[in-house]
């Protein structure tokens, strides 16, 4: 009767142990799951992320760079070619290797040993199991793979996070090297004016004063011109950094220009529970809560039992002299006595662990519904003054400028109106497409704190814009 109840659980046994040694490396180091977290939300553009440059993903970055780079083609050749995202991608790898690990039956160990004593010799044979960690098997099985979900999610943060900051570097990029085509502009009409003020102060038909002032905003439109070019350059590497390129292809073409602005915003009266609901943080935070309150059972069972084995022995003596053999064998238990160490410690640093992230819990869904209402409402208001200076402010000064035209031709106004509304109408073009800049800036924060990550630092309205202030005090 013993023996027929012994044997089914030991079959039982072996088989959970078999299972449980079975696990296997996924296919791809885990980098469709990472693509699954994070479709819909690497700004605007699903592309699983690679984990190295390959042949392929060569051949389909220079396709992409035939053409003038559009912001969705920069992303694209970012989730293929950034350096820092493939180290992200082959620590999942690495992750999912140690779940593999975690999920191995130990192994057993086996001793041997030879002992002489005059004509005696003695032969000792042990094998030795780890009890605790069959029995514990399960709960690192499931510890292995709680943490490969949690590396995982952690990827597809760093995946996102990657492809915002590419789009905000392309949106830099064009929006500096279009401040740099107009300030040549500013530049331009500044040298007419100073030309024009040396020639009649040689005559006497204008004083030295004159002269000189405009031969200060000369010089201020060259200092000018010369911080946008180097802005623009600036703004170019960075965005050749997170492509990953070199060599030939960093001479990628950029748009003239920024896209137009949407005709209409749609309305988003739930950005707060969006962000709570799709944000991968938040999710890796609460999983992570949710784990921890779950590991708490294991720390409390082997609070003060952190070691089980048991070992089978085989000893053999020989005695040479007088050609006899005597065999021993028997089970030895090894269990440790918890006479100074009871687990208090350990359960209470678990426990501090679980309070721990429970707080973390609560700080990023606070952080997450902060960041949602002022991503919100710097994307509404980057877009109203956008659209202000599209609607408004521009036609205003393009209609000044025909007016100033008129009066000039009818001797109505002079060639230094005629200059300096002329720079100013340049100023106003320029502050207006930097607006447009701000606006698509604060498009890309809003998408990321909505349905991705935290952003770290919203870009929208954050800083004013000193070239358009500089020239509009100047001029």
């Amino acid at each position: 009767m013993n023996r027929s109840r012994f044997l089914p659980r030991v079959t039982l046994l072996a088989g959970a142990l078999v299972l449980a040694g079975c696990a296997t490396l996924a296919p791809d180091g885990g980098l469709s799951q990472v693509a699954e977290l994070t479709r819909g939300k690497t700004a605007g553009v699903d592309a699983a992320p690679t984990r190295a440059a390959t042949a392929d993903s060569q051949k389909a970055v220079a396709a992409l760079l035939v053409q003038p780079l559009s912001a969705d083609s920069a992303v694209r050749i970012a989730l293929l070619n950034n350096p820092q995202l493939h180290v992200s991608m082959s620590a999942l790898g690495i992750s999912d290797a140690e779940r593999v690990q975690s999920g191995s039956v130990p192994n057993p160990h086996f001793a041997f040993g030879r002992f002489t004593e005059g004509s005696k010799v003695e032969i000792e044979r042990m094998l030795r199991f780890d009890v605790l960690g069959l029995i514990t098997l399960p709960w690192r099985n499931q510890w292995a793979g709680q943490q490969a979900e949690l590396a995982r999610l952690q990827a597809a943060q760093d995946v996102v996070r990657i492809a915002a900051d590419t789009r905000r570097a392309w949106i830099r990029s064009v929006a500096a090297q279009q401040s740099a085509a107009y300030l040549r502009d500013v530049k331009e009409a500044t040298e007419a004016g100073a030309e024009l003020a040396r020639r009649m102060a040689r005559v006497g038909n204008w004083s030295k004063l004159r002269q000189a002032q405009e031969q200060a905003m000369l010089a201020d439109a060259t200092v000018q011109l010369a911080r946008a070019q180097q802005a623009a350059l600036a703004s170019r590497e960075q965005l050749t950094r997170l492509l990953g390129l070199w060599g030939t292809q960093i001479n990628f073409q950029l748009p003239e220009r920024l896209p137009d602005l949407p005709k209409t915003l749609a309305d988003m009266n739930d950005v707060e529970a969006r962000a709570l609901r799709e944000r991968l943080d938040v999710r890796t935070a609460t999983l992570e809560s949710g784990y921890v309150a779950g590991s708490l059972g294991m720390v409390k069972a082997t609070g003060f039992v952190n070691a089980l084995e048991v070992s089978y022995g085989r000893n053999t003596t020989f005695d040479n002299a007088t050609g006899e053999r005597e065999t021993k064998r028997g089970f030895e238990l090894e269990l440790p006595l918890p006479i100074f160490d009871w687990g208090q410690a350990k359960n209470a640093r678990a426990e501090g662990v679980y309070m721990q992230s429970v707080a973390k819990v609560r700080g990023v869904a606070v952080q997450a519904r902060s960041e949602a209402r002022e991503a919100y409402h710097g994307w509404r208001t980057a877009y109203d003054v956008a659209k202000h200076y599209r609607d408004e402010i521009v036609p205003l000064r393009r209609f000044i400028n025909e007016e100033i035209v008129l009066r000039y031709n009818g001797m109505l106004a002079s060639v230094w109106d005629l200059l300096s509304d002329a720079r100013q109408n340049i100023t106003a073009v320029n502050a207006s497409m930097e607006a447009q800049r701000d606006f698509w800036l604060a498009d890309t924060d809003l998408q990321l704190t909505l349905t991705g990550t935290s952003p770290g630092g919203l870009s929208a309205l954050q800083s004013a814009s000193p070239t358009a202030g500089g020239e509009a005090k100047g001029h």
